[in-house]
């Protein structure tokens, strides 16, 4: 049988037909006529009015930090369950690092956590520099709650999206919250450029100087002058092509996330020691990856064992996010709680979740995930 991915990317022949307009145009440079018609799209979508493609959502976090002044000595605040680059993005700019456990209700952000980190921290005068919220997995975090702490110790909140794509939150959609949002186009996300991201923010000088610093801080003269560190971080008209293809079907992709989310459940639930990320009552999630939960006192067998006998059957799936406070690179970094992400680290468990996944192939996930529980 013919192995089952995580995620795969998704394309077809409309990210072709962009695809070879823009190579047979000569725009293969990063800029473009397809980059800036990307660019508009997200803008639109976001209801945010300026937005810069990018090379990854890596180096759009980068460039959102630094346009919040973060710098070395500086603290900045973010989720201890999340990827990697969250938390390198703060490193590249020489700050440190601070985590924060995640609430239960939604895996996200621990809104009372963050308060009272905070309010210690305005009391004690060491404010962090900024604060990164992550839509894990495609749920929003509550907003409302995050911006208002944010707000009320003047500390600018960044938005990592990168897995949000299309989410909402009280009707507002992911990638509009906070000073700036950040999205990722990397090959397994909703959409997909084969690499790439974009930044989103409603200063417009302030999206400018991104692009400015993206293209090698490139001064406006003749020769090539340069007065300030600059990245080669911009996005080519050729992947921006393959991104608006992969824009216009994005309801359609939505749809099918949550009808494989809806199936899993519905397959699963039944078995005992089973759970699943818990879904918000505030907004809607994308669905990016179904991730479930399992006790291996009820279940019969813990995570690990459940992910290598699938993987025996081809079938791929991948632990839940490995918290930062227990990665070795930030094992030296200060963290505020770590029960709720130690528990999902031990039994959270991603599933197949591309939206190429067939009837079939979802239900070859489902009985070799019952034939587990059956020992």
């Amino acid at each position: 049988m013919a192995r089952i991915y995580l995620s795969p990317p998704d394309v077809g022949t409309a990210e072709r037909e962009l695809l070879l307009d823009a190579f047979d145009s000569g725009w293969v440079a990063p800029l473009g006529p397809h980059v800036d018609g990307f660019e508009k799209e997200m803008a639109d979508l976001t209801g945010v009015p300026c937005a810069l493609a990018l090379s990854s959502g890596t180096a759009a976090l980068h460039l959102a930090l630094l346009l919040c002044g973060v710098g070395p000595g500086d603290d900045v605040l973010l989720p201890t369950m999340t990827f990697v680059a969250t938390a390198n993005a703060v490193a590249y700019t020489g700050a440190r690092p601070v985590f924060v456990d995640s609430e239960r209700a939604t895996w996200n952000l621990d809104p009372d956590l963050l308060d009272a980190e905070l309010a210690r921290r305005a009391a004690d005068g060491t404010l962090p520099a900024a604060v990164i919220a992550v839509d894990l997995y495609g749920q929003c975090c509550d907003y409302d709650r995050i911006e208002a702490s944010c707000d009320r110790f003047d500390v600018p909140l960044i938005e990592d999206a990168a897995e949000g794509l299309g989410a909402t939150y009280k009707g507002r959609p992911a990638g509009s919250f906070g000073r700036f949002g950040v999205f990722s186009f990397n090959g397994n996300k909703i959409i997909t450029t084969g690499g790439g991201g974009m930044l989103l923010g409603r200063n417009p000088d302030a999206i400018e100087h991104a692009r400015y610093l993206a293209t090698q801080a490139r001064d406006d003269v003749p020769h090539y002058e340069h007065s300030e560190l600059g990245f080669n971080y911009r996005m080519s008209n050729l992947l921006a092509a393959v991104g608006r293809g992969q824009l216009n079907n994005l309801e359609q992709r939505l749809l099918g996330r949550a009808a494989i989310n809806a199936r899993y459940h519905d397959g699963l639930v039944d078995l005992p020691g089973i759970g699943f990320l818990p879904q918000s009552p505030h907004g809607t999630s994308s669905h990016w990856l179904t991730v479930i939960t399992i006790d291996a006192d009820a279940f019969g067998i813990d995570r690990d064992e459940v992910r290598i006998r699938l993987e025996d059957d081809d079938i791929e799936t991948r632990p839940a996010w490995k918290p930062m406070h227990l990665q070795p690179l930030y094992a030296d970094a200060p963290c505020v709680g770590r029960s709720v992400a130690d528990e999902l680290w031990v039994t959270g468990l991603c599933l197949p979740s591309g939206n190429g996944l067939s009837h079939t192939e979802l239900d070859r996930v489902i009985n070799g995930l019952r034939a587990c529980a059956r020992g």
